[in-house]
């Protein structure tokens, strides 16, 4: 196997697992702990669920970086970040920095230590404003995925 093939492979693995479980906590865990009786039995189980999906993540969002780059570096694509006709990349660029910013600047530094208060304040608009937030990030991830796997298999609106 080649470098660019293995650079792809790990790099489809790791959006595979990382999207994947963003998808299972925005479309199954959310929805199943709107169903739960109280913000502090809602609050502990996210947060057994995001102490073993978090370092995931962020393993994954490494993985993905770095292979993604890699890619870029291998196959001299820099230029392609000049066309607009690449917008997918352009996508991908921006879903992986605002995950890498989410998971190792905003939630461990400034999320984290507002969550507790603003759920003792008022849980059901914590609770609302975080189901919006990871169907936001989800929809935007699936938009990425969509347009990579599609232009990176010549389905490229180029206006001709």
């Amino acid at each position: 196997m080649n470098e660019l093939a293995l650079a792809r492979v790990l790099h489809v693995l790791g959006v595979v697992f990382w999207i994947g479980g963003v998808a299972m906590v925005t479309t199954v865990l959310i929805p199943a702990m709107a169903q739960m009786r109280s913000a502090s039995e809602r609050m502990d189980f996210f947060g057994r669920i995001e102490n073993r999906f978090a370092p995931q993540a962020r393993f994954t969002t490494v993985l993905v970086g770095l292979s993604g780059f890699y890619m870029v570096h291998l196959l001299n694509a820099w230029s392609r970040f000049a066309e607009l006709r690449f917008w997918w990349m352009h996508a991908m660029v921006l879903v992986w920095l605002v995950f890498t910013l989410m998971l190792f600047v905003v939630e461990p530094l400034v999320l984290r230590p507002r969550i507790r208060n603003a759920v003792q304040r008022d849980p059901e608009k914590n609770f609302a404003r975080m189901r919006r937030m990871h169907w936001v990030l989800l929809s935007l991830s699936l938009i990425a995925i969509a347009g990579a796997v599609a232009g990176s298999h010549g389905w490229i609106s180029s206006g001709e």
